[in-house]
């Protein structure tokens, strides 16, 4: 029998979800029907974590995921985001209505901020709340927020909020290791890495040193760089990651990272093969 993804506590939500998710940003420049099984096979090996947002192909994405989920809705922790401009009190509302619509669904079971926008932190905070006490939201988090403004929610909402900051993360871009990360651990919040293999291939199939060091590590353990890079992002027990789900091989490929684990000597091999970096003011978002 195959060996499904394993689970860890998903922040304040308290409940248990797929370490390893599936991620649908430009999903809708696939092939729909290709996509469609992609997404049922991983909630097959258990790659339960789908993540969207009303951004990704104007809702098209969300649309995708309501076919892909049909009849299987109990499954899934389905996650989706409101536009920055839409989140005024009313507007974040009303875009979460439309997102479950979308979705052919009646809940989310968590709904984020896209990034930090015009609108006061307060006004979409209060529409998530509006929409936990409506049953249309069971958490709530942000994405690409910085140690400020998680300051700014955790002083508006209270302990044990966000339930989740969903960030940039992979081997070449670890900004969020230096406060972002552990501010989330310290508040009990999920960290969850999006375009966690990066946007540089060469790093998986080139001649580079890091390129060597993740294929030697891959060879030892019978995976792939790419597998390797997962279990590096997963060391931290409050860290998720949504890789692109398009096609079946990726899935079962990225599902298959959950398996096995990275010994303390390998995970400082690729430490420092892929170095920390200087603190940024800012965390990067592409």
């Amino acid at each position: 029998m195959q060996t499904k993804v394993t689970t860890r506590l998903f922040g304040s939500s308290g409940r248990p979800v797929a370490s390893i998710g599936q991620g649908t940003w430009k999903i809708e420049a696939s092939a729909a029907e290709s996509a469609v099984a992609a997404l049922r096979r991983g909630l097959d090996m258990g790659l339960t974590h789908i993540d969207t947002a009303e951004m990704y192909g104007s809702g098209a994405s969300e649309k995708i995921i309501s076919k892909a989920i049909e009849g299987r809705r109990d499954e899934v922790f389905l996650v989706s985001k409101v536009l920055p401009s839409n989140a005024s009190r009313n507007g974040t509302i009303a875009a979460c209505e439309k997102s479950l619509s979308r979705l052919r669904t009646d809940r989310l079971d968590c709904y984020l901020l896209h990034w930090r926008g015009h609108f006061p932190l307060q006004e979409t905070l209060s529409a998530f709340d509006t929409l936990v006490g409506q049953g249309k939201i069971l958490s709530w988090g942000v994405s690409n927020f910085n140690v400020r403004d998680l300051n700014e929610v955790a002083e508006i909402a209270g302990a044990g909020h966000p339930a989740c900051n969903q960030v940039l993360y992979h081997l070449q871009e670890r900004a969020i290791e230096h406060s972002v990360l552990p501010w989330c651990r310290k508040h009990g919040s999920a960290v969850v890495a999006y375009t966690p293999f990066g946007t540089r291939p060469a790093i998986f199939d080139g001649t580079s040193k890091q390129a060597r060091v993740l294929r030697e590590i891959a060879d030892a353990h019978k995976v792939t760089p790419r597998q390797v890079a997962l279990r590096f992002l997963l060391r931290n027990p409050e860290v998720f990651v949504i890789p692109k789900a398009s096609n079946i091989a990726h899935v079962t490929a990225n599902a298959a990272a959950s398996s096995w684990a990275l010994s303390e000597e390998e995970t400082a091999k690729i430490d420092a093969a892929f170095p920390l970096g200087k603190a940024q003011s800012e965390l990067p978002m592409g």
